[in-house]
């Protein structure tokens, strides 16, 4: 178990090739463990993504899950994505400035774009444990190095392709850390509020036309906001809105 280069209170695992970070995360919570524990992979050979889709992370990319244990109430722990957004947007821009990640911007729920595609996949899974205790897998990755060049819902891309160069470790410690000091700020929920105001802030198409897909419909409009619980807001063409917990978000226009 490592500490070293962590901020303090959190230990990490590191492994050679795991299937899914994030099963091992929970798998390590069911045994007991108290949780603010890392776990992470030079390669991920079955990770997850939304709704069940494959997320394969191949050498030189970053998968990484946090283990977090009874981290905030259950009804609003699900805001914990945002917080690990907006650690991950940081820590790109603390290392390389703002000037060579102009691109990079947050996508609800769950992404982050560069230059329009999609570089990182954030998934949050939560599990009721046998001691009454609720853990947390909060799975990251991000293709530093390489991408799936087809299958995927949305254009992937990768920061060196797009000219932003990272090493998968480097990239690791920074998230890290910010991470650390992003759940201090999300204060077990009760300071989403700023979160929610800084994930805006870099935001992509915040007022551009959009189509959501949800599981048995598919809705047009445009992307208002999000609301305090983390629901994107839809203005609809008729003057009204509508909150939406969960979908597939596409922009007008842009694939």
């Amino acid at each position: 178990m490592e500490t070293t280069g962590l901020p303090s209170g959190y230990r990490r695992e590191a492994h050679d090739s795991v299937p899914s970070t994030s099963s091992l995360a929970l798998e390590r919570a069911r045994t007991g463990d108290p949780g603010n524990l890392w776990i992470t992979a030079g390669e991920q050979t079955a990770g997850r993504g939304r709704r069940g889709r494959a997320w394969t992370t191949g050498r030189g990319n970053l998968a990484a899950s946090l283990l977090l244990v009874d981290p905030a109430p259950q009804a609003v722990a699900a805001t914990i994505s945002f917080v690990a957004g907006l650690a991950l947007h940081r820590a790109i821009i603390d290392l390389t400035g703002p000037a060579s990640s102009a691109g990079l911007k947050l996508k609800w729920p769950n992404d982050l774009l560069l230059a329009g595609r999609k570089v990182s996949g954030i998934l949050v899974e939560g599990e009721k444990l046998a001691d009454g205790r609720f853990a947390l897998a909060v799975g990251i990755g991000v293709n530093c190095r390489s991408h799936p060049e087809e299958g995927t819902v949305h254009a992937a891309g990768d920061l060196v392709s797009a000219g932003v160069a990272v090493e998968c470790e480097t990239l690791f410690e920074r998230l890290a850390l910010n991470m650390a000091e992003e759940i201090r700020r999300w204060d077990r929920g009760a300071g989403f509020a700023d979160i929610r105001s800084a994930w805006l802030d870099r935001a992509f198409g915040v007022g551009e036309p959009i189509t959501v897909n949800l599981a048995d419909r598919s809705i047009e409009g445009r992307f208002d906001t999000l609301d305090d619980a983390g629901r994107l807001v839809l203005g609809r063409p008729d003057g009204g809105s509508e909150t939406i917990s969960a979908g597939d978000l596409f922009f007008a226009g842009r694939g």
